[in-house]
């Protein structure tokens, strides 16, 4: 009887070492299976810290783009004001050239206008003092 028990113990160990070795083996299997995953994960985080990077790199290009262009706005603005004053000065220099010339105009016809008046004068003999 005690031989039939050894061998029923024995019996039971063998499959106990079986269930065992069993769930041994699943868990390395679900081990690895995780360590794949997270290898994976890691490879994925390293691509997006990568495209974060990528992505800072042209917000700061952007950025240095967006100074540039502000810089050549305000120097556009500064030219089209510099424009718009020499327009005024123009615009001055003209009325005083217009003005200039209405006054030539006057002298040239008041002495047209003597010289015409002399010519009759001295024509009907008439003379002035």
């Amino acid at each position: 009887m005690v031989a039939g028990e050894v061998r029923g113990l024995a019996l039971r160990s063998s499959q106990a070492a079986q269930e065992v070795k069993g769930l041994v083996e699943e868990s390395v299997s679900r081990v690895n299976s995780g360590s794949s995953q997270i290898k994976l994960a890691g490879e994925n985080i390293d691509e997006m810290i990568t495209a974060v990077q990528r992505v800072s790199d042209i917000m700061s290009q952007i950025s240095i783009a967006t100074d540039e262009q502000s810089k050549g706005i305000s120097h556009v603005n500064e030219a089209i004001v510099q424009i718009d004053s020499v327009t005024h000065q123009n615009s001055e220099l003209v009325r005083q050239a217009v003005s200039a010339a209405n006054a030539l105009e006057e002298q040239i016809e008041m002495n047209t206008n003597k010289k015409e008046f002399q010519k009759f004068a001295s024509d009907s003999k008439v003379k002035f003092a």
